[in-house]
């Protein structure tokens, strides 16, 4: 049967690429394959692989980014601790669109979220003899990558099993060993796309007062979820956060989603005014002050980079503070994946493909940047490499921490309406070469 993409191009360059099983890639490790697949056809990929924003930025961050630069600032080392509008204009956006106070000191910009987890990561593993991070999966992979260069121990579960008050259960379970430092997840959840509850968050919180552990809280997809509007600044709703609950938090956020600013790699972590305070004699081991704040800013990021670059920092202060005024509603155009996301959904669900992880806890998920599916036969390790013959690239559960390890992570960002189609067709010859008489589907939205 003939494919979309030749099958023996393919297999040479996964064979060049030195990797034993192609889904088990890691996100980037794929992205490095479709782009030497692209290069040796004339096959342009759907490409799912990567949470790539696919929407134009605010201009007014451009504009801030190009103001800063007339001022002569490049020839000048940014303060690692930031800018002060930007933490100025952070702490505000903490403020008005999670109803949680914290002062612009513990701000920090981060050169985007990877950055930002490491140095967390880095810190609160090391505050004393607790170095075991607890991951609720399915998560970024990135997180675990990162432990392993730092060679310390984590473990995890599948958070999709244990969900409403089974989850304070198993938590304490795993936690009351005494080992667990650090607990790390995602809301909206990337890959499943489900939310936390408030519930579910105090939860967490509680247990993190219980047993002396450090939450880094990762609101990369922050309103992206689509099940509650948090646009209006200082007006509830708001972005649902352990922070409501406990002071032993650390919070990622990323201009990338936001504000389709990953070019620019800048975020900023937010650290609780008692936790950047809060002293422990472990970190002198490491850094140079037993204050947890301090060890971050000048222990960890410093020895991470010169600090962030400035003009990405006044476009991101410009943006953050045109949202906190009212005059950037930064969800907005965040919906068009909302959108791509529900039709896709039913166009796999057409093609004989299932999807994965379809309810969040007792309700349907919402329609977002993320969702995964199944096809009938396959495992997601053999599906993300037979996909590739058809034009499609995806990543697998398994790197993810999912036990649902028949599917498969897609990300909606760059599959605008033009692509849709061309996927269709991609995904009907698929289901034509390896379907029997399957059922129908119907993607139901509620």
């Amino acid at each position: 049967m003939k494919t979309i993409v030749n099958r023996q191009i393919i297999n040479q360059v996964i064979e060049c690429s030195g990797l034993h099983t192609v889904g088990r890639a890691t996100i980037r490790e794929m992205v490095g394959i479709i782009n030497a697949i692209e290069l040796k056809t004339d096959v342009s990929f759907i490409r799912m692989e990567m949470g790539e924003p696919g929407l134009v930025p605010p201009k007014i961050g451009i504009q801030a980014e190009k103001a800063a630069l007339k001022k002569e600032i490049v020839s000048q080392y940014p303060m690692i601790e930031g800018i002060a509008s930007l933490k100025h204009e952070m702490s505000r956006f903490v403020k008005l669109f999670l109803d949680v106070t914290v002062a612009p000191k513990g701000c920090i910009p981060t050169n985007g979220n990877i950055q930002g987890g490491f140095a967390s990561l880095f810190v609160a593993c090391r505050r004393g003899e607790k170095n075991t991070t607890l991951f609720l999966d399915p998560g970024y992979p990135l997180y675990k990558q990162q432990l392993y260069v730092m060679g310390l121990p984590y473990k995890q579960f599948d958070v999709t099993n244990f969900r409403h008050e089974k989850l304070e259960e198993k938590l304490n379970a795993v936690c009351s060993s005494g080992q667990i430092g650090t607990i790390v997840y995602a809301n909206p959840n990337n890959p499943a796309w489900i939310c936390f509850t408030d519930r579910e968050l105090e939860i967490i919180a509680q247990t993190a007062n219980k047993y002396n552990i450090i939450i880094i809280e990762d609101l990369a997809c922050i309103g992206m979820d689509f099940g509650k509007d948090i646009s209006t600044p200082g007006q509830a709703p708001f972005q649902a956060s352990v922070a409501k609950y406990t002071d032993n938090y650390i919070l990622l956020f990323s201009a990338s989603n936001m504000f389709s600013y990953a070019g620019q790699r800048i975020g900023c972590m937010v650290i609780s005014d008692i936790l950047y305070a809060g002293k422990f004699p472990g970190l002198t081991r490491f850094f140079p002050s037993d204050e947890l704040g301090h060890a971050v800013v000048y222990g960890a990021m410093y020895a991470l980079s010169a600090g962030v670059s400035h003009s990405a920092q006044h476009g991101f202060s410009a943006m953050l503070k045109a949202v906190n005024d009212g005059t950037l509603d930064f969800i907005r155009d965040l919906k068009t994946y909302e959108n791509r996301s529900r039709k896709m959904k039913q166009i796999f669900l057409d093609n004989g493909f299932d999807l994965v992880y379809e309810h969040d806890a007792d309700k349907p998920a919402m329609d977002g940047y993320y969702f995964c599916f199944s096809y009938p036969g396959f495992s997601g390790v053999e599906l993300v490499e037979e996909l590739l013959y058809y034009g499609i690239s995806a990543i697998s559960l398994f790197i993810t921490g999912s036990e649902r390890l028949e599917g498969v992570r897609a990300c909606v960002s760059k599959v605008d309406t033009q692509k849709m189609k061309i996927l269709e067709s991609r995904l009907a010859k698929f289901n034509k070469h390896h379907s029997g008489n399957l059922a129908d589907r119907t993607y139901k939205k509620y």
